[in-house]
């Protein structure tokens, strides 16, 4: 059932010009759903391409269960990115059926199984496709399960909450992931408690902070030379391996999970790969939302911040949008946006029962 509803969503698809809000659409290295109804009330959807092949991926699953979204940041190719899309919600699924239900500990479950999954996967193709160990993801999860909302996460995707400031018409940003990456403070302080016999866990080349002088975030899904020492050799790239013994894993997959109950004065979450922070705060995404049409979202923050990707170039929107693919890297990352806008009506009824759909974006480009 559910894969035949994954392909019934990717098959529809329609040009700019004549599709309705739930229709996939496409212009040039963007795809988007302006708005489409879920368990949880409305969402906007959006993806831009910048590598040579799409790293980034995310899904949105509506069913008996609430609302599930995904955000995969992948990085050394699309691999672990990949696999944690077609594999963590499944593990969820399978785990929130039980007699716990929806549970922290079950959506920790699912990044654990998950990440065993993709090691047992670069065992089995290390002879063949050694590559793939030293491919990882960023991986965010939200679900909203009845009137509570779960954020987990690895690496540095980030959910921000829009709650409105009482009857002032404002809206306050409220970053509710917390994210692992070396250029946070606490995050070294975190690595080198974890690893005190290896004065350079962190290293800061070129001015930005890297795990073994490699890596940016302290927690992913794959990454498998990180984490494992038989991955840690050739024949990977002579640019992963590090050259000191290690004994205990790097980095992790363990997420950082909030559990926090939504409030009326919870208006939207925006969950976002890196690519989007890059180029705006917290508080200029909440306000581009809070202050147009939900209609859209999506796409209108990809198009904020690649305004600002251009102007820091010092060139126009215009002429950005007309860099093709893998040179656009070197401009903005893979950019991922799905804004979800909270009925509240809807979840104090305790709708179980749909809308059921199932949704994944840029699984290629």
């Amino acid at each position: 059932m559910l894969e035949s509803f994954m392909r019934l969503f990717s098959a529809c698809r329609s040009p700019p010009s004549g599709g309705g809000a739930g229709d996939e659409c496409r212009e040039g290295l963007l795809r988007y759903r302006d708005l489409v109804r879920c368990a949880g009330g409305e969402f906007s959807m959006a993806v831009v391409q910048a590598n040579q092949v799409m790293e980034d991926q995310s899904r949105i699953e509506s069913g008996p269960f609430g609302t599930f979204v995904g955000v995969y940041d992948g990085h050394g190719g699309p691999n672990a990115a990949r696999y944690a899309c077609d594999h963590l919600f499944r593990h969820f699924r399978e785990i929130s059926s039980g007699p716990q239900g929806v549970t922290s500990d079950g959506i920790q479950r699912a990044f654990l199984d998950t990440e065993e999954g993709f090691i047992k996967l670069v065992s089995e193709l290390w002879n063949t496709q050694p590559d793939v160990a030293t491919s990882g993801s960023c991986s965010l999860v939200g679900v909203i399960h009845q009137r509570t909302l779960y954020i987990a996460n690895v690496g540095d995707s980030r959910a921000v909450l829009g709650k409105k400031v009482g009857n002032t018409g404002e809206i306050a940003a409220i970053q509710l992931s917390t994210e692992h990456n070396a250029n946070v403070e606490d995050v070294r302080q975190e690595l080198k408690a974890q690893h005190p016999n290896d004065p350079h866990i962190v290293v800061l080349k070129h001015g930005v902070w890297r795990v073994k002088g490699i890596i940016q975030v302290s927690r992913s899904i794959g990454d498998a030379y990180m984490k494992h020492a038989q991955y840690n050799r050739e024949p990977i790239n002579a640019k992963f391996r590090i050259s000191e013994p290690t004994s205990m894993p790097i980095l992790t997959a363990n997420p950082s999970i909030l559990s926090h109950h939504l409030q009326p004065s919870d208006s939207f979450l925006i969950f976002a790969s890196d690519g989007l922070w890059e180029h705006l705060s917290n508080q200029e995404a909440v306000e581009i939302v809070h202050n147009n049409p939900n209609t859209g979202s999506a796409r209108r923050l990809i198009k904020a911040a690649l305004i600002e990707a251009a102007r820091k170039r010092e060139m126009r929107y215009s002429d950005l949008k007309n860099i093709d693919k893998k040179v656009r890297r070197h401009f903005h990352d893979d950019i991922t946006v799905i804004v979800i806008f909270l009925n509240h009506d809807l979840m104090a009824k305790g709708c179980k029962q749909g809308p059921l759909l199932s949704i994944r974006s840029a699984l290629d480009h």
